[in-house]
């Protein structure tokens, strides 16, 4: 079945509460100041079943908002989801203010489709009645409700008549509207909240998108809070699950119903995050003033509305049916996601000034070429979307879920589209990061160079370390580690353990270098733990104090000797020995205290101790109390 929102729009007492419930008998006004009125406060809603001539079933989902130009927000929070549109005109009336605000809100909310609806037809006569459809069909021309290729029905809710005309008409053009993606992720904005007796907290809207079924576990944005879906209703009847397009109660469990408000969406854990600022691409009605940068506006999108400042991208001000990049900053927080559509109301008086979509959920203010960036996200392609996303990040890149984030696009959708870069080698996939090839390519660049230079001012220094490198080039550690692999790979680069170097850069020593060398190894591998001190060794070099001080970094990059201490320094053969003997210690007993390390060390407390304190940090020995934990 396939499953339509058709909203209605138009002027107070136009009669689009009483057109509902002429086509489905459902009274679409709920509230009880609504119905002592005699006007639409609030969003309703209602539902009709019709058979289309190709034998599917179309259900029909009705959300009547109000006319009354007090109320245009919350009617503003019904049409954010709608697929068509009743735009109703009375006929003893004909267009009216809320007539062409409403009109101007759904033309700046892409609406594709929708029926014209002549109201009160029984209130004229027929010559009325065509001077009215004449005034309509100027108002409406080159439009998409143009009369030339959309339907205008006269109709009587009192009478009945040209009702049949009406529901075969919503029948072929609700037959148009393309199905939304059930198999996208799910996206529910709240347009109402309640409690129900004996079930506890119910959220109604419209599904946008995805599926939501019993037992699922979702996430309420902004609030972050997990709630768990205890049950499902699809127009009033219980279901096991709403696919989008449709109008759906939910029973949540996990959140109170006070902690709950209209404007809140409900959506994937851990997949979304709600944002506080969103690039886009505005665009002014022509009856509208200027509006200039900085400016404070009333925003809707959705069920959701706050104040926004609008700061404009490369212009001090838009005038009236321009366009133009800007940066909306929220009052507070929303989950929306790129090509979702904005209403801009003016800040005072309240009017409707303009609207359009948004382009992304996490702006770069320093990001060179900005506009051309959001010129792409404004296009239809969405390959070249994905690679503007994934190349904004340069040599950093962006991980899978990242991008399902910022794309609103599911992991299927993402990879189907970045299959052909990726075989072409535009795009390299490392793990679960997308990184823009040109960019790592820069990475492995300035990468060589980094070292290159390092060589040039440590010729006695086997090589850089890998953490002073990533630090330089400025690399995650994901992308670092990955692009040092592909130069291995590629013979470029030669890691040994920690130390990263040139092939063929080894160190190159001069002979006194070279014996200065061997001098100091000897010294202290001869001590065994009885080291003497460093300064000591140093003194009787035939080199001088700085080139002796490279020649001690070397052996302990290449830990050959292995500083414990600030003052004492021992050759790794005497601390493996000593490793082994404290191992075979542990068969007489698993302790020991300092006076018996110093026997068996054959060493005095004053290397006793920074050697125990050695291997307590080498998870040799565990300290407990005065005694120690062989491990």
């Amino acid at each position: 079945m396939k499953s339509i929102i058709v909203g209605t729009a138009g002027h107070i007492d136009h009669g689009k509460t009483a057109l509902i419930k002429a086509l489905t008998g459902i009274d679409a006004d709920r509230l009880e100041e609504e119905k002592r009125r005699g006007i639409t406060i609030d969003i309703g809603f209602a539902h009709l079943e019709l058979d289309s001539p190709n034998g599917e079933r179309l259900r029909l989902g009705f959300i009547d908002v109000p006319g009354h130009e007090r109320f245009v927000r919350n009617m503003l929070a019904g049409v954010g989801g709608i697929d068509l549109v009743l735009l109703v005109i009375a006929a003893d009336e004909s267009i009216k203010p809320q007539t062409r605000e409403h009109f101007d809100i759904c033309r700046l909310l892409s609406v594709r489709r929708g029926i014209t609806v002549l109201t009160k037809s029984d209130l004229v006569d027929h010559e009325t009645l065509e001077v009215v459809r004449l005034e309509i069909e100027g108002f409406l021309r080159n439009s998409f409700l143009d009369p030339a290729h959309s339907p205008v029905v006269a109709v009587s809710s009192l009478t009945g008549a040209g009702l049949d005309e009406l529901r075969q008409t919503l029948v072929r053009v609700a037959s148009e509207v393309s199905t939304k993606d059930s198999t996208a992720l799910a996206r529910l904005p709240i347009d109402r909240v309640f409690t129900m007796k004996g079930f506890g907290a119910v959220v109604t809207g419209t599904l946008l998108s995805g599926t939501i079924r019993k037992d699922d576990e979702l996430e309420v944005f902004p609030k972050g809070q997990r709630v768990r879906v205890r049950g499902v209703q699809v127009h009033g009847q219980p279901a096991e699950q709403a696919i989008a397009g449709q109008r759906a109660a939910l029973n949540i469990a996990g959140i109170a119903t006070q902690d709950l408000a209209r404007g809140m969406v409900l959506a994937p854990p851990a997949t979304f995050h709600a944002t506080w600022h969103m690039d886009v691409k505005l665009a002014l009605l022509p009856t509208a003033k200027p509006l200039r940068d900085r400016a404070r506006v009333h925003l809707h999108a959705q069920t959701f509305e706050t104040i926004a400042t609008v700061a404009l991208l490369g212009k001090k001000q838009v005038l009236p049916g321009e366009s133009a990049f800007a940066e909306l900053r929220l009052a507070k927080p929303t989950l929306l996601l790129p090509e979702d559509r904005f209403i801009m109301r003016q800040f005072s008086p309240v009017l409707t000034i303009g609207g359009g979509v948004l382009l992304d959920i996490s702006p770069h203010a320093r990001i060179p070429e900005r506009e051309a960036f959001l010129k792409t996200l404004a296009s239809d392609d969405s390959v070249s979307i994905l690679k503007s996303h994934i190349a904004r990040q340069d040599h950093d890149g962006i991980v899978l879920a990242a991008l399902i984030a910022e794309t609103g696009w599911p992991r299927r959708v993402i990879e189907e589209n970045l299959a052909d870069s990726l075989r072409q080698g535009q795009i390299v996939q490392l793990g679960d990061r997308f990184v823009h090839a040109p960019a790592l390519e820069a990475l492995k660049l300035l990468t060589m160079n980094t070292i290159s230079v390092f060589h040039e001012n440590n010729p006695l220094v086997a090589g850089i370390s890998k953490e002073a490198l990533r630090e330089q080039v400025k690399a995650s550690s994901d992308v670092f580690t990955a692009m040092l692999d592909i130069l291995v790979r590629e013979k470029k680069l030669e890691v040994a353990g920690e130390i990263v170097r040139l092939p063929g850069h080894g160190v190159v020593m001069k002979d006194e270098e070279a014996e200065s060398k061997q001098i100091i190894e000897k010294a202290f591998a001869s001590a065994g733990l009885k080291v003497p001190a460093l300064k000591d060794v140093l003194a009787g070099l035939k080199v001088d104090k700085t080139r002796a001080h490279k020649i001690v970094t070397l052996l302990l990059r290449e830990k050959v000797l292995m500083k414990i201490s600030e003052d004492l320094v021992f050759h790794r053969d005497s601390l493996e020995d000593l490793r082994k003997r404290l191992l075979s210690e542990k068969t007489k007993s698993p302790k020991i205290d300092v006076a018996r390390f110093k026997d068996l060390a054959g060493v005095s407390r004053k290397y006793a101790i920074p050697l125990l304190e050695y291997l307590d940090r080498e998870h040799v020995t565990r300290r407990v109390g005065d005694e120690r934990v062989i491990l």
